[in-house]
């Protein structure tokens, strides 16, 4: 490794020793997912490997992408055809390595994304739940926040996107449990630990009626607006580190 440039492999051990991606089970391959050329100086990061963030990286000049969302899911279509051989057809004719880190990097104490939401809103984390830890539970570190209708409010204007909230808004606040993206499914998991109130990015039909006859409130704040932390900080972390050049780019997406 050099000041200014790193071996693609090199950053690749690098990322994973860092992460612990073998401590995870995760629904992807965690790291690189693409191969490119050799040397690396600069990275562009994402929340999800798309088409618009592709074609940036290629403006940009860039020798490698990182994200939260790659490719090759558990489940998913196998055969390279349709947008998933545009977006591969780019990045291969561009020679861009594509690394991903989808669960570790949910769950990095430092650096992932739910550290960084808990910066964002000014949450005191005190604890974990969850496979892999990947819940966190804390307070409110805002004398303000003192019902859920406070919380949303709040959400709204860190976020810059409005949260559904399930639950009612005179309902005091009391713990606090999140976990970003789409971990509706860990609402169960929550009320289980002791929370008022679970935070994440998206909600499924069942979370509302759960929700409801717990009595405690769930907030909606949207997938990607919670899991713009992560890569970002992952980026900033790498190009300190390393001294190669990390460039952010935030696709939006309203979900």
């Amino acid at each position: 490794m050099s000041m200014k440039s790193v071996n693609r492999d090199e950053l690749g051990h690098f990322l994973a020793k860092e992460l612990q991606v073998n401590y995870f089970r995760d629904y992807c391959p965690n790291g690189l997912q693409v191969e490119g050329r050799d040397t690396i100086k600069h990275i562009v990061s994402g929340v999800t490997a798309n088409l618009a963030l592709l074609e940036k990286a290629v403006e940009l000049q860039a020798d490698a992408v990182l994200v939260h969302h790659g490719y090759f899911w558990r489940g998913e279509d196998m055969r390279v055809i349709g947008q998933k051989h545009r977006r591969l057809k780019l990045l291969l004719k561009h020679d861009i390595s594509l690394f991903a880190y989808h669960l570790p990097l949910d769950g990095h104490a430092e650096l992932g994304n739910n550290i960084g939401l808990a910066r964002c809103l000014g949450l005191l984390p005190d604890g974990r739940f969850g496979e892999n830890d990947l819940g966190w539970l804390g307070r409110a570190d805002n004398v303000q926040l003192n019902t859920m209708a406070d919380l949303a409010l709040h959400v709204e204007l860190k976020l810059g996107r409005k949260p559904l909230l399930i639950g009612d808004p005179a309902t005091p606040l009391g713990r606090i449990a999140w976990c970003t993206g789409a971990a509706q499914n860990m609402l169960d998991q929550a009320i289980a630990a002791g929370a008022s109130v679970y935070l994440s990015g998206e909600i499924s039909e069942p979370t509302v009626h759960l929700a409801r006859e717990s009595g405690v409130a769930y907030l909606a704040c949207g997938h990607h607006a919670t899991e713009r932390f992560g890569v970002q900080s992952l980026g900033n972390f790498i190009a300190a580190q390393l001294g190669i050049q990390h460039s952010f780019v935030d696709i939006d997406n309203p979900v």
